[in-house]
């Protein structure tokens, strides 16, 4: 299969017109259009077709158990979605949507089990991108839509990450550069009597719950949880590069450590720990990843990071620890995810 990758800020308006067009059509037919959204790029799918989420798994190598994230551009569009639109969920979506917040509930019969990893209930999110937002009114129906990357790699934040993964595997790419928050969205359950977060996002625990009094905050995935995954990410290791990846250790250790690792070494480090250790420590390949105070610039580079350096082939990747408070939860979430385990 070709794929077609349309930069769509680089093209006339008439032209972005055309590409939206051709990537409707190509859902409606039942096929994949990989588009960006403020979080990270989606490869989506007609979401009440069985066949079209069996798509979406079959690209990506994914667990067909693991659920994917139904995407809508209008709160109406929920009703053929789930069961009931609660007062919570009506008040979350006023206050976060279009944004980075995935809310679930109980599904409607119109929803595939094919398309909620085979479980009652449904993610649903309404992404800020104009180009999501423009894909979805395009194609007027609800768009299944995990990241546009092969399972288990570092999750697509630039349209070249979706080429490199899906050339031949999916139809179009529609590509707007990189994105906005690069981390996926913060996922809570809905379907819960108490509501918690399943996912750390961008939009964290604090944010939610002042509209969410009994929002938990000690969630921990039980065995059964791990089982059936209500949210990606839950089940399977995500996110990792090529190389193994590792914690710098702090202190002089870091030095040793960097010294005495296999192979091509590389380092991923905010501007102030380089500094630190600028003249103690000599890798082959150096990725500064923004300031320490700054989480939202880590999270920005922090996928694209990780291609760079199964790029320039590194072994061993050392990665500086982040306070995990705010949004500094999520970061830590993938960082722990995708670091290697013996």
């Amino acid at each position: 299969m070709e794929t077609k990758w349309i930069k769509t800020n680089e093209v006339s308006k008439t032209v972005y017109e055309a590409a939206l067009r051709e990537a409707a059509a190509l859902i409606r037919d039942g096929e994949l259009v990989a588009f960006p959204t403020e979080t990270v790029y989606g490869l989506g799918g007609n979401a009440l077709d069985a066949k079209a989420a069996a798509k979406i798994y079959a690209a990506k190598g994914r667990p067909s158990d693991n659920p994917l994230i139904v995407h809508i551009s209008h709160i109406d569009m929920m009703d053929e979605l789930v069961t009931e639109l609660t007062p919570l969920c009506r008040r979350l979506a006023f206050e976060f949507w279009p944004g980075p917040l995935t809310m679930i509930l109980p599904k409607s019969d119109k929803v595939p089990c094919a398309t909620t990893g085979g479980l009652a209930t449904v993610a649903v999110r309404m992404p800020s991108h104009g180009v999501a937002l423009d894909f979805i009114d395009e194609v007027k129906l609800p768009i299944a839509a995990p990241s546009a990357n092969l399972s288990g790699k570092p999750s697509p934040t630039r349209g070249e990450h979706v080429y490199h993964d899906l050339k031949g595997r999916i139809p179009l790419i529609l590509d707007s550069g990189a994105v906005e928050i690069g981390l996926e969205s913060t996922i809570i359950d809905l379907s819960r009597p108490e509501p918690v977060i399943l996912r750390p996002g961008r939009i964290t625990y604090a944010d939610i719950k002042p509209f969410a009094p009994r929002l938990r905050d000690d969630f921990q995935a039980s065995q059964k949880d791990l089982a059936s995954p209500k949210a990606p990410g839950m089940k399977y290791q995500h996110y990792a590069p090529e190389g193994a990846l590792y914690f710098l250790p702090e202190g002089e250790a870091a030095a040793a450590a960097v010294k005495d690792s296999a192979g091509k070494t590389a380092l991923l480090l905010t501007a102030e720990r380089w500094a630190e250790l600028k003249g103690d420590v000599a890798p082959d390949y150096l990725y500064l990843l923004g300031r320490r105070d700054h989480p939202e610039e880590i999270a920005h580079d922090l996928f694209h990071a990780f291609r760079e350096c199964d790029r320039e082939g590194a072994d061993t990747i050392f990665i500086e620890a982040v306070p995990t408070s705010g949004f500094g939860e999520a970061l830590m979430n993938r960082i722990n995810k995708a670091t290697h385990k013996e």
